[in-house]
């Protein structure tokens, strides 16, 4: 377990991820955030290319499970709805919801990866549980809060420019 604040990839979005760039890199269960990685704070309505992607997802080997810190209930009906296991009350950066997740699906760390838009959450929960955080862009910094947040990851952003993974899907 380690203290990092760096993620191992970063990309503009959920859907640049493929399942056979997932499995090049030895990931067998992508653990997804879910508030501005799969959906906006404001919507729990998918674009029609997320909801392609979760297709693409659900018939291909790698599993999902959405690992969100939210306590609301549109996570749960939104996973019903697209037959995605998820996990609530996560309380990343803290290793509970991943460690509930690594547990449930009964792998190790080293197989999987967590996608999501926050550093201070995604980033150094996934790095403190040995899984390899994959940055993705906020899809929708609606308020001041989010905004000041991000103003404070552009340094990490910065260090970490050389593990954009969007050019080596090519």
């Amino acid at each position: 377990m380690r203290f990092s604040l760096l993620p191992a990839y970063m990309t503009e979005k959920l859907t640049d991820l493929s399942p056979q760039w997932l499995r090049q890199q030895g990931v067998k269960l992508l653990m997804l955030d879910f508030d501005n990685t799969i959906v906006p704070y404001t919507t729990s309505i998918p674009t029609q290319k997320t909801e392609t992607w979760l297709s693409e997802m659900a018939a291909s080997d790698i599993q999902l499970c959405v690992v969100s810190n939210s306590r609301k209930d549109r996570v749960k009906i939104f996973c019903g709805k697209y037959h995605i296991p998820c996990i609530t009350h996560a309380n990343k950066p803290f290793p509970k919801g991943i460690r509930e997740c690594l547990e449930r699906f009964q792998v190790t760390a080293d197989v999987c990866a967590l996608v999501g838009d926050q550093i201070f959450t995604d980033t150094l929960g996934a790095n403190g549980m040995g899984v390899r955080p994959i940055l993705v862009k906020a899809i929708h910094n609606h308020n001041i809060w989010l905004k000041l947040r991000h103003l404070l990851e552009l340094p990490f952003i910065a260090i970490s420019k050389n593990r954009r993974i969007d050019n080596e899907q090519s």
